[in-house]
Parts: C-alpha cells; sequence; structure tokens
C-alpha cells in the first residue's frame, strides 16, 4: 500500500509525524492481531510514559508535541518515539539532568508535582482516560451539511490538521460540541475550547484529479478555527 501524494512541506511548523499523504515510505505492513509489544522494554515505556503524565509537568498535547518534532523521528520505532520524547519532555522540564540520564540513576533532589500514579490506580485511568469535553462559550459556527474550507497556511506550532488537508473543501459531517483546542494546549496557552467537527472530503478534493475514484471519502476531526465557509 503506497501513500498519497502530498503538497511540498511549507515553511511553518515542521511536524516529522505529520507523513500522511507522501510518497516514499515503504509498503504498510499488517501485523499479528493483538501484538501490542516487539521487545521487553516497551511495556516499561508505556509505564514510564503514563506515570510521569499523571505528575501534571505537561499535558498530551505538549507530549505530542515532544515526539512528533523529534530530529530523528523517521528511522525511530513506536516506542523509542515514546522514549525519545518522554526524555526530551523530562529534561524541559528539570525533572532530570543530563547526568542523571548519562549514568542511569537520580543524583538531584527531585522536583514537585501535581500527583502520583499508583499501581492500583492504573487500570482506571486507562478506562476513564483524558476527556477534553467542555461548555461552549459561544454557539457553533457551523451546522451539519454546511461546506467549509481548511486553512491552507500551516502553523508554527503544534496542531492537529493533517497538511494534506490544508486548503481543501469538505462538508461538516457530525458536530461534536467544544473540546480542549490542542494547538494552544500544547503551548500552555490554556485549554480554549473551541467547537469540534468531524468534516468530510473527497477523495479526489484531497489526492488530485489524476486520482482513480474509489467513491471514497476521508473524515478528518477539525477544530473551528481550522474552517472557514466556502
Amino acid at each position: 500500500m503506497n501513500h498519497r501524494p502530498s503538497e511540498p512541506p511549507s515553511r511553518g511548523y515542521r511536524s516529522n509525524a505529520d507523513l500522511g499523504g507522501q510518497d516514499g515510505h515503504g509498503a504498510v505492513l499488517p501485523e499479528t492481531e493483538g501484538e501490542l509489544f516487539h521487545a521487553a522494554w516497551e511495556p516499561r515505556v508505556l509505564a514510564l510514559t503514563l506515570a510521569m503524565g499523571a505528575t501534571g509537568l505537561w499535558n498530551i498535547d505538549t507530549s505530542r508535541a515532544a515526539r512528533e518534532t523529534l530530529a530523528d523521528y523517521r528511522e525511530l520505532s513506536y516506542y523509542q518515539i515514546w522514549l525519545e520524547g518522554l526524555t526530551k519532555l523530562l529534561l524541559q522540564t528539570g525533572a532530570v539532568q543530563e547526568d542523571e540520564i548519562s549514568r542511569g540513576r537520580s543524583m538531584h533532589a527531585a522536583i514537585a508535582t501535581r500527583g502520583v500514579l499508583h499501581a492500583g490506580q492504573v487500570a482506571a485511568v486507562l478506562a476513564r482516560g483524558s476527556p477534553t469535553a467542555r461548555t461552549p462559550t459561544g454557539p457553533a459556527r457551523y451546522v451539519l451539511g454546511q461546506w467549509v474550507r481548511t486553512c491552507s497556511a500551516a502553523p508554527r506550532h503544534h496542531t492537529r490538521l493533517p497538511g494534506y488537508a490544508r486548503g481543501k473543501r469538505g462538508v461538516i459531517e457530525r458536530v461534536h460540541g467544544a473540546h480542549v483546542f490542542a494547538d494552544t494546549h500544547s503551548q500552555g496557552l490554556g485549554e480554549q475550547p473551541q467547537w469540534l467537527y468531524t468534516v468530510a472530503f473527497d477523495e479526489q478534493e484531497l489526492w488530485g484529479e489524476a486520482t482513480p475514484r474509489q467513491h471514497a471519502t476521508v473524515s478528518v476531526e477539525a477544530w473551528e478555527p481550522y474552517l472557514e465557509p466556502a
């Protein structure tokens, strides 16, 4: 399965995770259903990431931004990305120091955190997740069936709008209510809840008229600031 072609990257936010729609990344190889880990160290990385997420030193969108901006993102495996992103956040927040990383042991006083994830809480925390729905501060700008166009400019910060869907025309398929806005949340600018929509795009709108028509649509969840009337 080859990736679809997309426009060249802009000079905005350089997200190595924004690989959708690009050629040249090889075939997609299916794995055995339920095969979660490939090495003994991988579940430990998952546990560390969950435990540190509970400290309140960063939020989920900050962690996503840290991972997707790793210089060697494209060369790393899934849990290598998680480990490198976690290390990056730990150093940025002062939770660990470089000498502690290199020596593999604590050498400095611990910093204050807002919470601790105990072993007995893990199952409940995973089941609950982190709800992002918030009370809207105003009415939704768009309604079901309305045509919209996504913003074309690539932002200079974390965003959840895929590069291949920028500047494209689609139709509002669902209205989800107001949710934490990932773009501001990742920058430490607060939740700033925004209306969230599912926007459906025709395949040829995204990939071009030369795309063999398979009568397929691609649905993207997009916050209101990503959209304008079409």
